[in-house]
């Protein structure tokens, strides 16, 4: 049992040290854990063996499952109902629009410029057309973006984006079921009773130190979350759905929201993206390099080809447009989901699915290092946050302010 809590404490100090570093280097600690684990089972791994750094432990497995899936819940929560009724359209068409370029892009580039065989390449195109709410949500959050009308619709849009992705994957791979529509039908009859009974029972038993609210919430996505994978599909896509039905209650409790927010990135997330980065085969990346720069380039180019010019044509600025792209152009979740599908059902090889690996991974760490670098939209942000410094007297009115102007002015 011992291996178990000294394994526990090199994950948690792997955190701590992707913590320190997003501190002193003021970039999202969910960008340094990822590297932090593709460095740490680099390192660890090869000097002390792979059972170090145990990342298919079923305990390590579990927590980082969780992470993803409260996660996904909390991206959902705090969207705003009356924002997301009023920008279904800008939602929509961007959603849309950043799954179906790059899905038939990359299929093309891994078939026609890698020698990929056919459903190799469209499980390719697969991967590489998702984009992460989970990574979004966690550098939006640190900024203080996802309380804006601005992240809101960019949340909005990767959940689009995410929600196309599971259905080309089902539609290619996954013939429709019996249990695929149990699931659907369970998880229907599931958002409508969350909807019409959640707030009652929070009112009634909530508000304790039992912490009844986060238990009860726990249940629900773990019921779901077991559903879906029963089903084939994931248990993120429920937990996305429950966070949007339960906006209204769950994201406007704030103190409920803190506290979830606590228990996700104090313990669960850490383990979620330091695993998805230690996924990366170093050796493998090294001598497929090629391969590696020609799926990246496919995912990135054609996502801004298709997403910068539909943001400026709902009339965002040219920073807002850029920033919007390098926010759709990142993935994690459902890409290493999609290919280690892929690797599962024989679809691609393991050299394939470690490049895919790399590649949505790469995705996570350069689009967002680059929009947080390069193209911030400072006008959104709070008038201070974690990762920025107190802003001047003189500077633009608050993001509430902004946002009510820009709301006149038609801008979203």
């Amino acid at each position: 049992m011992q291996e178990v809590w000294f394994q526990a404490a090199l994950w948690v100090g792997l955190a701590l040290i992707a913590t320190l570093l997003s501190i002193w280097l003021r970039i999202s600690v969910a960008l340094t854990e990822i590297v932090i684990g593709v460095i740490g089972a680099l390192i660890i791994n090869t000097s002390s063996g792979a059972q170090t750094l145990d990342t298919a432990a079923p305990w390590v497995k579990f927590l980082a499952g969780t992470g993803a899936i409260v996660l996904t819940f909390l991206a959902g929560a705090e969207l705003d109902p009356k924002s997301l009724r009023k920008n279904w359209l800008s939602t929509s068409i961007l959603g849309l629009i950043a799954f179906a370029s790059p899905f038939f892009g990359a299929a093309a580039a891994a078939r026609y410029l890698l020698g990929w065989d056919v459903r190799a390449a469209w499980l390719a195109g697969v991967a590489l057309s998702t984009t992460s709410v989970a990574v979004v949500y966690a550098v939006m959050l640190e900024l203080g973006l996802n309380a804006s009308q601005f992240g809101k619709i960019i949340l909005a849009a990767c959940f689009v984006n995410d929600l196309g992705t599971v259905i080309a994957l089902g539609l290619l791979f996954s013939p429709f079921t019996w249990r695929t529509a149990c699931f659907a039908a369970a998880l229907v009859v599931a958002l409508f009773v969350l909807l019409r009974s959640t707030r009652r029972v929070l009112r009634r038993y909530g508000g304790r130190t039992s912490e009844f609210e986060a238990k009860y919430l726990l249940f629900v996505l773990f019921v779901l979350g077991g559903l879906a994978v029963w089903a084939g599909s994931e248990a993120v896509l429920p937990a996305y759905l429950a966070g949007m039905i339960l906006a209204g209650t769950v994201g406007s409790d704030h103190m409920l929201v803190r506290r979830l927010r606590t228990l996700t990135f104090g313990l669960l997330t850490p383990f979620y993206f330091i695993r998805a980065g230690s996924l990366v085969q170093i050796p493998v990346l090294i001598a497929g390099f090629g391969t590696f720069l020609v799926l990246l380039a496919a995912k990135m180019v054609t996502k801004f080809i298709a997403v910068y010019p539909a943001c400026r044509g709902l009339r965002y600025g040219r920073g807002e447009s850029m920033y919007t792209t390098m926010m759709m152009s990142t993935g994690l979740t459902f890409g290493t989901i999609s290919a280690l599908f892929g690797l599962s059902h024989g679809i691609i090889s393991q050299g394939q699915y470690s490049l895919l690996v790399a590649t949505v991974i790469a995705s996570a760490v350069i689009p967002t290092w680059i929009g947080n670098r390069f193209f911030l939209p400072r006008q959104h942000l709070p008038v201070s946050g974690p990762l920025l410094t107190p802003v001047p007297a003189a500077s633009p009115a608050p993001v509430g302010v902004r946002a009510h102007v820009q709301a006149d002015s038609g801008r979203f």
